[in-house]
């Protein structure tokens, strides 16, 4: 049990009876979960949630659905304790191509997110800068994104999204070709970004492990499971909850070095190779 006090609030995210078939073949089936609103004394906490499972499962397809972007077979996915139906644009993502204007400056970049969003000029550029300073992305304000390294192009794309507005964010595959540094980096960035705010959820979908169990409250393992005679079940679904929260492995620094975050480990990684298919 965590040692840390804190509350579940109103559910702000849910996903009900989602599946998704592509000409006739089951990717994703009866998924099913619900984020609530997390509430500590004395401090700002935001929800962290990483969807984890093997490459091929449907992870990105299922992120697409999140985000209003590809409609599901059956199934829905609201927002907000009011249930509203999700639709494009309404909840922020960040692919794995962190997708930048090439003709724009960093500085630029962040300034058309914000008009975008409907901010004064004046504004989007204090907003901008100020985020350009909690992202330590200030040195790199004039520079384009082909003069970027992979993690100063992640951190301009997630400041984007943060700027469009909302308090969702979806990341896809966010550790991918990360040296180790970066990764660092980024994981500690997820969680600046989502203690920004109360509401700020952020759902990781991911493949790696570790980076999942540091930056999570909370992980979904999505893959394939086999019926009763051992027969493959077609479509993947989410086959186990870790509430890092209740294992007291959320909200402190250091997590990695604590004996139980090795042993979460081991139980992530053969729970994850005993789901993959064929």
């Amino acid at each position: 049990m965590s040692d840390l006090a804190y509350e579940r609030k109103e559910v702000i995210l849910r996903v009900a009876d989602l599946s998704l078939a592509i000409n006739g073949r089951k990717v994703l089936r009866d998924i099913n979960f619900e984020v609530k609103d997390i509430v500590r004394p004395g401090c700002t906490q935001g929800q962290v949630l990483a969807l984890l499972g093997p490459s091929g499962i449907g992870k990105t397809q299922l992120l697409r659905m999140l985000a209003g972007l590809q409609r599901p077979s059956t199934g829905t996915v609201t927002v907000t304790d009011k249930a509203i139906p999700v639709h494009p644009g309404m909840i922020g993502m960040v692919t794995q191509s962190y997708t930048l204007f090439g003709w724009r400056t960093v500085l630029g970049n962040l300034m058309t997110a914000a008009r975008q969003a409907g901010l004064p000029t004046r504004e989007a550029r204090e907003k901008s800068l100020d985020l350009l300073r909690q992202f330590h992305l200030e040195p790199c304000r004039h520079l384009y994104p082909a003069q970027l390294s992979g993690g100063q192009r992640q951190r301009v794309a997630i400041a984007q999204q943060v700027l469009s507005g909302g308090h969702y964010l979806l990341m896809d595959e966010p550790f991918s070709g990360l040296d180790m540094l970066e990764e660092e980096n980024v994981c500690k960035l997820i969680v600046g970004v989502s203690c920004a705010d109360d509401l700020n959820t952020i759902i990781v979908v991911t493949h790696d492990v570790r980076a999942a169990a540091t930056v999570a409250d909370t992980i979904l393992m999505l893959g394939q499971v086999r019926s009763a005679d051992g027969k493959l079940l077609p479509g993947a679904t989410i086959c186990e909850k870790y509430d890092l929260i209740e294992r007291n492995l959320a909200w402190h620094e250091q997590i990695t070095t604590r004996p139980e975050f090795y042993d979460l480990m081991r139980e992530l990684r053969a729970k994850f190779v005993s789901l993959a298919g064929p």
